[in-house]
This record gives structure tokens, C-alpha cells and sequence, in this order.
């Protein structure tokens, strides 16, 4: 049972996580992609340690090295990696043209910051297109088709702009050689602050996700969620919401997270007679939050603390009250559908001991609060990262099992450069995106656009804002998502209507996570439903009731910033995060459909806007709304007729 477990995650894996397609049997070749991701992971360590080199010779290392590896690693379709027994010879001169194109930049560094006066010649316009190509076919390879379709329509934008009949769109169009070798030579394209970002931070904080779960982390955070929660009513449920909880501490993958966690957990939960709709959805709704929950959050996390200009412990300091309350909302929503089918916890003998876990294995928490606590005290996320991965490198000596001889430490190194490969190809295409965005103004278009569909009022910008995340979501992924948004939407949020530019940046950071579980393109409901054998279109649908507080919670902290620790003082609060959490509560009972009984729909109703009324930002709606919840309370407690059990028999 538990081996074909194995092989269904694989094959989930390879289905909707684009960079699990890549070659096995690459023969001879395997020596260069091993020299390659053990030496791009040491010029990591190295540059983070004794200090980066200019960002563009750094951005140069970084990208182009990431591009050779991709063209050998991942076949030019999708399928081909088990059929080939090598690496063809089109991909091989496609990689090494990739690192000269990309290297290029250093070896001609002088010259091409004189070019910048002077001109561009022909050759640097040739090296140029031929950077963005195989840029944008790696971003297809690893990523998809979709963020190559964005980025290849906003470079069609900026050279035919002046054929757009929209006067709002329109603008007077450039040349090819203009836009290429701005996107390719200056700060404001491939190189600037995304790829920036990710050749700084984002691959030490991956790297550390890596050697950290070589430690079998992984099985030790599922003990601990057990022996937490697992004794609890839906106790199967509740356990895989606080492992992916603690995953996402350490990992920032929607469909790995789900992938990893839910071949373990999501057996578990249909065991205990949840329905596989349901039980994938808990797993990718948990496993999608791992992206704001600190410390490591998602790759876009870092990106934000540079637009902001604020320190990374200032977003993780914002990030916490929204991470307890979305994965709250999950929690209580497991209990109610728990308690409405008559769930029950697991028997403490078939738990583990939480006292055993931790004298045994809470060493391996370590570095998770030497990260915490360097990046506290002021530390770079730099420093702050090597610190954590030493660490972690000396808790993997601790047991046998995790101890690491030469060959698992050169195996380690690579996985390293491996893992970070989507992300770099992401940032990079992100920030050709970003890079049009700024040359042609389609940034002030944009925030003109919103604020003329809004007639001036906030909620109907946030609205029309959050639309546009998740249909930008549905194809980017999140940190090319965020780097969009963040482009174009939250600096009309801030300039416009006022909004706190941190609570505007994590606005569109969260509806660019949530499209992960937000149909119809939904991957990380549709990965739990492989494993699951459910209905994906089902799981998606799930997976939004479970979350739905990430679909409240941004607009709350838009409107009282408190909630992001923004002029923060204890009452006030206390009093918000309270009113909050018993909002959340009440929202997610209405969507379970369950309160201490089944629920009318005239019951659910009331309940919605109760939790809307208590999470609103003001006294008398929030007396109302608690009003309302205890009126609910009464009228079920009072009910002779238990809904609930004639539901539950007709269902069964």
C-alpha cells in the first residue's frame, strides 16, 4: 500500500508540477549538471557569505547557470524525460549557448556599461534576443506555457503599441532592438530586482528548505501535528493542517507541500471517513498557506521586503496575525465537518507521545529559530540564511540516518540548484513583465483604470484588484504573480486611496497564493486529487470553503492595518484579533453548514454575515455581529429536532 502511495504522488507530482518532468538517465552528461548545481550552490554560499559581487554580474551567474542546467535537465516537451536515454544535441547547444548569452554580461561588462551612453551594437542586440528566447523556452520547460504567453504578449505591446486603438492602452511603440536590449543590459528588465532578489536571498533560503528537510523534518513536523491535534474530534484533519503549517515553515511550494504532506495525511483522513473531495482539499488549502507562513514564506516574500524597503523581519513581523488567522479558518473548518459527520479522534495508543518527539527530536527545530532569531536582531536574511544552514547542517550529523558523508553532501549541493530552477526561470520572465510594464507606463494605465472602474471607492479597487490577481494566478506563478501586481496594482492602492503600503503589497500577495486553490485552474486542489482519487473540480471547490478566510482576511487588514502590526498597541489588538478570530469561526461554520447542530440555510446565512459583521473593523458592528452568533447558539441549542443526525441518516 504504502509503495504505491509512492508512485501515485510521483506521477501527481509529474502531472501538475511542472519541474518534476525532468530527465533521469542523461548518461555521461550527469558529471556537467552535477559541476553546474554544486557550483552554482557554492557561488551562493559564497557570495552570502563574503559579500555579493555587482547585481549584475551576480544576476549574470545566477540566471545564466540556472539556464544551462534547465535545457539539460528538462526535454523541450513534456513526457519526453522518460523516453529519452540522454540528453539530444540541440539541448546541449542550447544550454551552452544560454550560459555564454547570460555570461556575456561579464565578460563585456565594461563595454556594456559604456553602451549604455554610447549605444548598443549589433552584437549586443543579438546576444540580447537571444537571451530573452531561451529565457522564455527555460520558463516553458520548467514553469509553463502561461507566464510565457503574459511576458510574450507585453513585448508585443511594447513594440506595436502605437497600432492600439485604445487611447488608454495605446503608447508610441519602440523598436526591437530598443525594448531587447533594455530588457536584457539595464536594471528595469531580466536583471532588475526580482532576479536581483532571488540571486541574494531566495537561493540561500531554498537551499536551507533543502538541507533541512534532508534532516527528515518532514516525518518529524507529521509526528508532532499527530501528537498535537490527532486525539482531537476530526483529529486526521486537524493533524494535516498543522503538519503543512509547519512544512510551510520551511518550504514555500503549494503542490510539493501537498504532494509530500498529502501522500501521508490524505489516506489517513478518508480512513477516518472524511470524503476525498474534502480531504484533498484540507491538505492543498493547508499546504497553500505554507507561502505566508513564516519564516521563509514564498520566494515573493523577499521581493516585497526590497520594493518596501523595509527589513525581512518586518514582514515576517506582518505576516503572522493573517497566517494564524487563515490557517485558523482551515482548523475550525476540519472541526465543524468533523463534528458534522461524527468524527471522532484517533485512540492515544496509535499517537506518539508529544514529550518523546521532542526529547528526542526537537533538535531539529534549531534552525528554524536561529533563522527566526539572527533575522530578529538585525542580522541580513543573508547572514541570517548561512547561519541557518550551517545549523542545519550540523543537526543532520546528529542521527545516523540524516548524517551526511561526501557523496549526500555532493547530492545535497545539487539539489540545491535544482530546486531553485523555477523560481529563478520565474523571477527572471517576471521581470521581463515588469520590465515592459515600466517602459511603455502601462503601470499608471493600469492604477488610472482601476480608479476609473471604482468611481474613487476603496472596496471596489480591492475588489477588481483581487480579480485581477487571481486571473493573473491562474497562469503565473506567485512570485511572478506578485512582482505584476505589485508592479501595477498596489502602488494605485497606496497612492491613490491611501492604503498602508505594507497591507497594499500583502494584499496582492495573498490573491496571487490563493489562485493555487481557486478554480478552475486550481493546481494544488488538483494535486491532493490525484492522491485523493477525487473529483479535482470538487476538491477546488472544497479547497475555497476551507480557505475562505484568505479571501476575507486582506481586506480586513487593508482596513485596520493592525492586523499586519502597523502602529501596533496591545488592546487594540487583542480586541481585533479577537473579534477576528470569533468572525472566522462563524464564517466557517456557515460554509461547513454545521454549528453544535447541521444548520438551516437561513441559519448559514445568518452566520455569514455574523462573521463579516464581528471581522469588520468597528464596535457596534462587531456587538452585532456577536449578537447574531449567540442568537444562532440559542435557537440550535434549544431545537428539539437534531437537523444534523436526520441529515447525517438520509446522506448515509
Amino acid at each position: 500500500m504504502e509503495e504505491n502511495q509512492k508512485v501515485d504522488a510521483k506521477e501527481v507530482l509529474e502531472k501538475y508540477d511542472k519541474e518534476s518532468n525532468y530527465r533521469v538517465n542523461i548518461g555521461k552528461w550527469a558529471i556537467i549538471v552535477t559541476f553546474l548545481g554544486v557550483g552554482l550552490t557554492f557561488f551562493h554560499l559564497y557570495t552570502g557569505y563574503f559579500g555579493t559581487l555587482p547585481s549584475q554580474q551576480q544576476g549574470a551567474v545566477h540566471l545564466g547557470t540556472a539556464l544551462g542546467i534547465i535545457f539539460l535537465l528538462f526535454p523541450a516537451k513534456k513526457g519526453l524525460h522518460k523516453k529519452q536515454k540522454n540528453i539530444p544535441w540541440y539541448d546541449v547547444i542550447l544550454a551552452f549557448t544560454a550560459i555564454y548569452v547570460t555570461y556575456h554580461k561579464i565578460i563585456f561588462f565594461e563595454s556594456i556599461l559604456q553602451s549604455r551612453i554610447s549605444g548598443y551594437g549589433a552584437i549586443d542586440v543579438i546576444v540580447s534576443v537571444l537571451g530573452i528566447l531561451l529565457l522564455l523556452e527555460a520558463t516553458r520547460r520548467t514553469v509553463g506555457v502561461p507566464i510565457v504567453i503574459v511576458a510574450s504578449i507585453t513585448i508585443l505591446y511594447a513594440i506595436f503599441g502605437n497600432f492600439i486603438p485604445t487611447q488608454i492602452l495605446s503608447h508610441p511603440g519602440f523598436d526591437v532592438d530598443r525594448i531587447t536590449t533594455n530588457l536584457w543590459f539595464r536594471e528595469s528588465g531580466v536583471f532588475g530586482t526580482p532576479i536581483q532578489i532571488s540571486s541574494k536571498f531566495i537561493f540561500l533560503f531554498l537551499f536551507f528548505g533543502v538541507i533541512l528537510v534532508h534532516t527528515k523534518v518532514g516525518k518529524f513536523f507529521n509526528d508532532l501535528a499527530f501528537a498535537l491535534t490527532g486525539r482531537y474530534t476530526g483529529g486526521t484533519a486537524k493533524a494535516a493542517v498543522a503538519a503543512s503549517a509547519l512544512q510551510g515553515m520551511v518550504s514555500g511550494s503549494s503542490v510539493g507541500n501537498t504532494v509530500a504532506s498529502g501522500s501521508f495525511t490524505i489516506p489517513m483522513m478518508k480512513k477516518a471517513r472524511f470524503k476525498p473531495e474534502f480531504a484533498a482539499a484540507t491538505e492543498a488549502s493547508a499546504s497553500t498557506g505554507g507561502q505566508i507562513m513564516p519564516p521563509l514564506m514564498g520566494a515573493a516574500a523577499f521581493i516585497m521586503m526590497e520594493y518596501l524597503g523595509v527589513s525581512y523581519g518586518a514582514i515576517m513581523l506582518a505576516a503572522i496575525v493573517p497566517a494564524i488567522l487563515y490557517f485558523f479558518g482551515i482548523f475550525v473548518g476540519t472541526h465543524f465537518e468533523a463534528k458534522k459527520l461524527g468524527i471522532f479522534g484517533l485512540p492515544k495508543s496509535e499517537l506518539p507521545s508529544f514529550t518523546k518527539l521532542m526529547i528526542h527530536y526537537g533538535y531539529m527545530l534549531l534552525p528554524l529559530f536561529i533563522i527566526i532569531g539572527t533575522i530578529m536582531v538585525g542580522f541580513t536574511p543573508q547572514r541570517a540564511a548561512i547561519m541557518g544552514i550551517v545549523a542545519a547542517y550540523l543537526v543532520s550529523l546528529v542521527r545516523k540516518e540524516s548524517r551526511m558523508n561526501f557523496k549526500k553532501t555532493i547530492y545535497v549541493l545539487e539539489q540545491g540548484a535544482r530546486v531553485a530552477l523555477p523560481v529563478i526561470a520565474a523571477v527572471a520572465t517576471a521581470g521581463i513583465i515588469a520590465g515592459v510594464i515600466s517602459i511603455t507606463g502601462l503601470g499608471a494605465k493600469f492604477a488610472s483604470g482601476i480608479i476609473a472602474l471604482s468611481s474613487g471607492h476603496l472596496f471596489l479597487a480591492l475588489f477588481f484588484t483581487m480579480i485581477a490577481c487571481i486571473i493573473l494566478g491562474m497562469g503565473l506563478p506567485t512570485t511572478a504573480n506578485y512582482v505584476v501586481t505589485a508592479t501595477v496594482a498596489a502602488p494605485a492602492l497606496i497612492n491613490e486611496f491611501g492604503v498602508t503600503p505594507i497591507a497594499a503589497h500583502m494584499f496582492v500577495f495573498y490573491f496571487g497564493i490563493v489562485a493555487d486553490i481557486t478554480p478552475p485552474v486550481c493546481l494544488a486542489a488538483y494535486a491532493g486529487a490525484g492522491i485523493a482519487r477525487a473529483n479535482p473540480f470538487k476538491s477546488g471547490v472544497n479547497a475555497v470553503k476551507l480557505s475562505i478566510a484568505a479571501f476575507i482576511i486582506p481586506y480586513v487588514f487593508v482596513y485596520n492595518d493592525i492586523l499586519v502590526l502597523v502602529d501596533v498597541t496591545p488592546i487594540p489588538l487583542i480586541i481585533a484579533l479577537t473579534t477576528a478570530i470569533l468572525g472566522m469561526t462563524a464564517v466557517s461554520s456557515s460554509v461547513i453548514g454545521f454549528f453544535i447542530r447541521n444548520s438551516y440555510s437561513w441559519e448559514r446565512l445568518i452566520l455569514f454575515a455574523a462573521g463579516i459583521l464581528l471581522i469588520v473593523p468597528n464596535i457596534v458592528s462587531s456587538l452585532t455581529g456577536l449578537l447574531l452568533v449567540v442568537g444562532i447558539w440559542f435557537i440550535q441549542k434549544q431545537r428539539k429536532d437534531d437537523a444534523g443526525k436526520m441529515e447525517l441518516n438520509a446522506s448515509m
